[in-house]
């Protein structure tokens, strides 16, 4: 399938979707309210888009963008780059994990180190920072993500004990 008609298959999906071919893969751009739907779209046929390798979150200090990076297992020829933006001060955005079940850890980590929350989310607790974590930030003994900017990924997280600032 040729990126021409990735794009007009799509654009059937979400008219208002934003395409990039500078890079190696085509990327898709949606709302952050469609990407459900496109998502369970692109796993659908004709795409097959059946593994979902990557799922991270970008922080671009007025905004973050949910990154997906999927492929078709039955013909890998196909690999597509699915970005959402969302609202850095409220992150939300619906689970995938029951289109992929892959996203359920990806998520948690996008969760835990961004503060995405994902709607729907069969388990979404943190998976690597423990509570000891939230206690050295706060006496309070909140967990990691109550605490207000205790994200280790954002670009204005400073950690209080390293002193790190990026």
């Amino acid at each position: 399938m040729t990126n021409e008609a990735i794009k007009e298959y799509i654009t059937t999906i979400a008219p208002e979707a934003i395409f990039d071919e500078t890079g190696e893969w085509l990327t898709i751009t949606v709302e952050s309210n469609q990407l459900k739907p496109m998502a369970t779209a692109l796993n659908e046929q004709p795409m097959q888009m059946d593994f979902l390798f990557c799922l991270t979150c970008v922080d671009y200090k007025t905004h973050l963008t949910m990154v997906y990076h999927l492929t078709a297992t039955t013909n890998r020829i196909i690999n597509l780059v699915l970005k959402a933006n969302v609202d850095r001060a409220n992150p939300t955005i619906e689970t995938v994990s029951a289109i992929w079940r892959t996203a359920e850890f990806h998520e948690r980590e996008v969760f835990e180190m961004f503060g995405v929350q994902f709607l729907n989310h069969p388990d979404l607790r943190n998976l690597i920072l423990e509570d000891e974590t939230a206690i050295a930030v706060d006496e309070k003994k909140e967990s990691v993500n109550e605490q207000k900017g205790y994200w280790p990924l954002r670009k204005d997280f400073e950690d209080p004990i390293n002193m790190i600032k990026l």
